[in-house]
């Protein structure tokens, strides 16, 4: 009996050590994960100019003199798109306060999406980036459009592997991250770099509000900020928030508002809801910042709404009815001369743009 055992054993043996071959990779050694990536190279304190708070810093991405100076010259490449014509300041142009004057964007070969591009400027302030918040930072924003089908639409394997043959950059990223290869964790914490020193502050609203400057403003502006933050008038300050030592001119929180609904009353968008999947974020999207908004027109998500003055028509009206509009949205009364008082105010919010801020060498 003991014999057969044995003999039997000896016939499985071969099948359980082919097995474990198969399972282990027929011997090969498993795969070390790569160690995430980390700046090196010059510290850098990025100012905040008056009216911001500190600019909020992840711990894993600290800014560096290198880093930052790849990310600019990353957000102005065209070989980050599959077609070598988007880059990201096609959609985010400093001529145009950081957004680009379209309703919706152009990606490549004249593709469109839904949605507005928003100002990056100021963008670091975000707790949650895209009009629906589906990235957590703004590492996790900058890898968004490379692969979105209707903006650069290139993988990231394809985009890594394109720039890691152009030798400039792999000199930039060993300076920026140490020798290595170049990853789209590294691109992404490049750009993101870069476009945490795209902060906009000292506008003529913050040389009268925290300056001390009460010639800052015109009497029309002035009259515009008290509508502002009136909640009996234009209640906009409670969710274009004003602090008592800076302004974001957001709360960073989502909101519908009854813009993109259709003729019969249906959401074109669903917005925050295709991330949460609750009903009560059917047609919300993150509250944009205000600075700036005299040069990023036109508005809304979808860039519905043309100018300042037919912004301010449309929260007049209350906007338009559907089953999510948020409580707040109501129909105000407001006289003719007080909703140009509020543009004169929103008008007052154009601030200072960082002078290294467009591509490298201009």
């Amino acid at each position: 009996m003991v014999g057969v055992l044995r003999m039997n054993a000896l016939r499985v043996l071969p099948v359980v050590v082919l097995l474990l071959l198969l399972l282990t990779g027929c011997g090969e050694k498993p795969k070390v994960a790569e160690a995430p990536a980390k700046p090196i190279g010059t510290p850098v304190s990025i100012p905040t100019p008056l009216g911001l708070p500190p600019i909020p810093i992840p711990d894993n991405n600290p800014p560096t003199a290198e880093t930052i100076a790849l990310g600019r010259r990353l957000y102005y490449d065209t070989h980050l798109s599959a077609d070598n014509t988007v880059a990201c300041a096609n959609c985010h142009s400093p001529a145009l306060a950081f957004a680009d004057g379209r309703p919706v964007s152009v990606g490549v070969n004249g593709k469109t999406g839904s949605r507005n591009a928003p100002t990056v400027l100021n963008a670091a302030y975000h707790p949650l980036q895209f009009w629906d918040g589906r990235a957590k930072s703004l590492e996790d924003q900058a890898g968004g459009p490379i692969q979105n089908p209707v903006e650069m639409n290139q993988s990231h394997d394809v985009m890594v592997a394109k720039i890691g043959k152009m030798t400039e950059y792999q000199a930039a990223f060993d300076k920026a991250f140490g020798p290595g290869p170049i990853t789209v964790e590294k691109v992404e914490m490049a750009i993101a770099s870069f476009e945490r020193t795209m902060v906009s502050g000292n506008s003529p609203f913050d040389r009268y509000q925290y300056g001390g400057d009460k010639t800052a403003l015109s009497a029309a502006a002035i009259r515009g900020l008290a509508i502002f933050r009136d909640k009996a008038k234009g209640n906009c300050a409670t969710c274009h928030t004003i602090e008592d030592k800076y302004a974001l001119f957001t709360d960073g929180k989502f909101h519908n508002i009854g813009v993109g609904v259709d003729a019969n009353g249906e959401l074109k968008d669903q917005g925050r809801y295709d991330q949460t999947h609750l009903e009560g974020d059917r047609g919300a999207f993150r509250t944009p910042t205000l600075r700036n908004v005299a040069k990023t027109a036109p508005y809304m998500h979808d860039g519905s709404v043309k100018t300042l003055k037919d912004v301010v028509d449309f929260y007049v009206g209350g906007g338009t009815s559907n089953p999510q509009l948020d409580k707040e949205i109501k129909e105000l009364k407001l006289t003719g001369q007080e909703r140009q008082d509020l543009v004169a105010f929103l008008e007052s919010l154009t601030g200072d743009v960082p002078a290294d801020s467009g591509p490298l060498g201009k």
